[in-house]
């Protein structure tokens, strides 16, 4: 085989995509259709409640045009980190979509289910081993904190999705995985140089992301051959430069030549980009440096709160240039009449002045309005509620120096003024283990569908 092509229709599942984008890939008959079905970018909250950051309808309307896409041309569909965060709920949440879709439309297929949470126990017993590491900035893992944790999961890398492959799977489900994994695993099986498979999936897992203009909603097609891969984008309103495939090589990375991922490192040292007719970019040069010992990344979250929000704008000059002093005023007022209160967390965030960057904003200058988010996090959600409520009832009546009028500082855009947001979590789990099998941890169940 001289060489093998990869369809990825959308960035996430669920983020959607033209059909005609996708029909033009097909006609470029792919060896596989993989896709991203999740991040840690939207938080800790996902992972740790067990929820999807994407909605059912848009999951379902992704995999309808898919699942009839992989099976009619007899193709594998590659899943990875299912639902979102890839847990277990995360994962059996996918499947009954999938299998809702394979009921519905009358199509069988034989689906390889793969799930990444680990056992706790296995866990601390690795951590009494010395088999964990940091990986990041938090502190060396404990049992306590693996015990917090509602959910644990490890990024999965090639190996168990070409397990799944070898045994002939239509459909493949994966817990969480290592971003470009889905997508390199069939080259790799296949025998096609690791590097380049990875450094192409890197880049196919957020499809039109890397074309211009760049879209999460848009198909990317990669065909992998000996000594390089080619990109392509399928919309004739986008194209792939060197530019945007070489920015999307440096996306989500801490070092420009360096990707580390389950296994190995990719050197983008020795990495070109090359402009090809039609729109195409030709890359090369990336290799994978194996590490000494197999690590997989570990992801928890732990429940720490209920949040409660208010939103608020503010549009009077004499209050925006008070207005960290009249902050801080309301601030002394909720914590004199709570006083018997004394775990939650208040926070004003001033949209308009440093609200998204705090103190690193180099231009601190305010606006001409401020939109004010006023948030609590406490043990419960009554409290939170209680402290939210009476930090903007608060904020709304509070005097300051040449106010002019006695009604209110706020203009709310919503009735209830506040939202309880319900519970809080935080990651407390982001840090390696060591694996003597890359598949070891991982598990599979065979669901087929007839």
């Amino acid at each position: 085989m001289d060489e093998i092509r990869v369809l990825s229709p959308t960035a996430i599942l669920g983020y959607g995509f033209p059909v005609a984008s996708f029909e033009e890939g097909l006609r470029r008959e792919p060896h596989v259709i993989a896709v991203d079905g999740g991040s840690t970018d939207p938080g800790p909250y996902y992972l740790g409640a067990g929820k999807s950051f994407t909605q059912r309808q848009a999951v379902k309307r992704d995999l309808e045009l898919l699942i009839k896409a992989a099976l009619d041309r007899r193709i594998p569909l590659i899943i990875g980190t299912a639902g979102g965060s890839g847990a277990r709920p995360h994962v059996e949440w996918t499947w009954e979509i999938v299998e809702d879709i394979l009921n519905e439309t009358r199509q069988s297929a034989s689906v390889a289910v793969i799930f990444s949470d680990v056992p706790k126990a296995l866990i601390v017993e690795m951590i009494k081993q010395g088999r964990t590491s940091t990986c990041g900035p938090l502190e060396g893992l404990t049992p306590e904190v693996v015990a917090a944790a509602s959910h644990v999961v490890a990024q999965m890398g090639v190996e168990p999705f070409i397990k799944a492959l070898q045994a002939g799977a239509d459909i493949i489900l994966a817990g969480r995985a290592y971003d470009p994994a889905a997508f390199a695993a069939l080259p790799i099986m296949r025998g096609f140089d690791a590097g380049l498979a990875l450094h192409m999936g890197k880049i196919l897992e957020c499809a039109a992301i890397a074309a211009v203009p760049g879209s999460g909603s848009d198909c990317l097609f990669g065909r992998l051959q000996k000594d390089s891969f080619i990109l392509e984008a399928l919309n004739p309103a986008r194209q792939c430069t060197e530019m945007s495939v070489a920015a999307h090589t440096l996306y989500e990375k801490s070092d420009p030549y360096l990707l580390p991922g389950p296994g190995g490192t990719l050197d983008l040292n020795s990495t070109k980009f090359r402009a090809l007719p039609g729109g195409r970019v030709e890359v090369s040069g990336t290799r994978l440096v194996p590490t000494p010992t197999f690590t997989v990344k570990l992801e928890g979250a732990r429940a720490i709160g209920f949040r409660t929000i208010s939103i608020a704008g503010v549009r009077d000059p004499i209050m925006i240039d008070q207005i960290d002093s009249i902050l801080a005023a309301v601030r002394q007022r909720v914590q004199d009449n709570f006083a018997e209160l004394k775990d939650y967390f208040l926070q004003f965030r001033c949209y308009g002045k440093n609200g998204v960057m705090g103190d690193l904003e180099p231009t601190p200058n305010p606006g001409h309005e401020l939109g004010i988010v006023i948030e609590c996090v406490a043990e419960s959600q009554e409290v939170a509620n209680t402290i939210c409520g009476f930090a903007r009832s608060t904020l709304l009546h509070h005097g300051y120096p040449g106010r002019k009028s006695t009604a209110g500082n706020l203009a709310f855009p919503y009735s209830p003024s506040d939202f309880p947001a319900g519970e809080v979590f935080e990651f407390c789990v982001h840090h390696l283990m060591e694996l003597d099998d890359p598949a070891e941890i991982f598990s599979m169940e065979w669901r087929v569908v007839k």
